[in-house]
């Protein structure tokens, strides 16, 4: 046997023994658990450089959607891990309770209220998003508490909406498998029909009105309703970019009846949409702004909430102990590592690059479209992009559920050595999803879309076959 034979068996070995571990010892989130036992994992990472990672077997992968839209600088950047190195060995960790603070956690919260819209001026810090549109939940609540309206307690969020899975905020989902998920029971809780702008205006002659956002408050009560959450660009849901004045619209909506508006940019924020956070798109700015992925490119858990001066004020007022906070919240080796992250996305034009590379995706999703009559519906906003399949898109029919086709094409990439995502939890979605780190090129881009094209063929000759 050749040392060549004996390095490859001896890998062969070590992923043996990790998967059967792996298989043993851990349960996966969004995967199957019996699929799981039996096949164990179908990556196991080693490393990451840049837009590309590689797995124990030394093959290497696009990361084409920044792992989980968080990895927005790329991978291996050892500034981060140099100054994360740095606070530890500093001081790796300190309590925010009892009124306690850190110097990065204090220099983060300055630069995070520069960057963020209007006077968005103050951060409750978290771990994650889920954690982050828990606490917004939780605190509209508590502002209206303080203000004496109790009974504003409802939250309204959109169908296709994705808001994590703690408690409320996998109740606020409005993916029915994380919706329905045992103990997500938040009952104050309700999905409207998404980015329906005549509807939100007032138009109450449209067809779909009933059910709306501002059909559900005229039902409830605004009395009743302490606020609406959207992502600016649904992301999990599918990558749903709202028409143009939706957005305004819900805020105009919200201020007409004195509800707050959350915006959860976990997945827009920092940069991924070309601007630094999508409400920058349209303009408007919410009460509340869930962080969290971007903010540290995914290389340490962070999150917050940042909330205006109307709701901070508020809050700032009450004079007993607030009952809410998580271990890690300003934890002073992640606020030291957002920080590091916020001044590599600025110093290195992160958000124009994006902007840019979006533009270059949009030329990409060109030529696909042309080329494959069953790709349809291309949407691209900075990196954070998608596109449906659909048997017919001329007459809007969909791909029996059977034929898998955003599946497929997911699968055939990968066998490429691109990672990316597929939707498909709706009766005939069909969704693929592209969001690469901020970091691509354009060389980068159009292999990305070279690889798509050979899996849409590959697709497309099966359908004949």
């Amino acid at each position: 046997m050749t040392s060549n034979e004996q390095l490859l068996m001896t890998t062969k070995e070590v992923r043996a023994t990790l998967s059967d571990l792996d298989k043993k010892h851990i349960i996966h989130p969004v995967a199957s658990p019996k699929r799981h036992v039996s096949q164990g994992p179908k990556i196991i990472f080693s490393e990451g450089k840049g837009i590309h990672v590689k797995d124990i077997n030394e093959q290497v992968f696009i990361d084409g959607v920044s792992m989980l839209w968080n990895v927005n600088v790329g991978h291996g950047k050892k500034e981060l891990a140099q100054i994360a190195h740095n606070q530890m060995s500093q001081m790796a960790y300190s309590s925010t309770f009892y009124g306690y603070a850190n110097e990065p956690a204090i220099r983060l919260a300055e630069k995070i209220a520069s960057l963020t819209p209007g006077d968005l001026d103050t951060i409750f810090y978290t771990s994650g998003g889920s954690e982050s549109n828990d606490t917004a939940i939780k605190l509209s609540r508590f502002y209206w508490q303080l203000n004496g309206f109790s009974n504003k307690k409802k939250i309204i969020s959109l169908k296709r909406g994705y808001h994590g899975v703690t408690v409320s905020a996998q109740r606020a989902t409005g993916i029915d498998a994380f919706r329905n998920f045992s103990g997500s029971a938040d009952p104050e809780i309700f999905n409207a029909k998404a980015h329906l702008t005549e509807c939100e205006l007032g138009d109450k002659s449209h067809p779909e009105y009933p059910g709306c956002i501002r059909s559900m408050i005229e039902e409830m009560g605004s009395d009743q309703v302490a606020a609406v959450i959207i992502e600016p660009i649904q992301g999990a849901g599918g990558v749903h970019v709202p028409p143009e004045g939706y957005l305004k619209a819900v805020r105009q909506l919200c201020d007409e009846y004195n509800i707050l508006l959350i915006a959860d940019e976990v997945i827009c924020g920092f940069g991924r949409t070309g601007k630094m956070f999508g409400v920058d798109h349209w303009e408007i700015t919410p009460d509340l702004m869930c962080i969290a992925k971007g903010i540290t490119s995914g290389y340490i858990p962070l999150g917050g909430v940042v909330m205006n001066n109307r709701v901070a004020g508020t809050i700032k007022e009450y004079n007993d102990i607030l009952p809410h906070g998580f271990t890690y919240s300003g934890h002073p080796t992640a606020c030291a590592v957002g920080l590091k992250n916020i001044e590599i996305v600025e110093r290195e034009g992160l958000v124009e690059n994006a902007h840019q590379m979006g533009k270059e995706l949009v030329k990409g999703f060109k030529y696909l479209g042309d080329k494959h009559e069953f790709f349809t519906n291309p949407r691209t906003v900075g990196l954070l992009a998608g596109f449906d399949l659909k048997k017919d898109p001329s007459l809007n029919v969909p791909f029996d559920q059977s034929t898998q086709a955003a599946v497929s094409i997911v699968e055939e990439c990968y066998q490429r050595g691109l990672l990316i995502r597929c939707f498909d939890f709706e009766p005939g979605m069909n969704i693929v999803a592209i969001a690469p780190p901020l970091i691509i090129q354009k060389e980068e881009v159009e292999t990305i879309i070279s690889i798509v094209d050979d899996a849409l063929s590959v697709f497309s000759k099966k359908l004949k076959g």
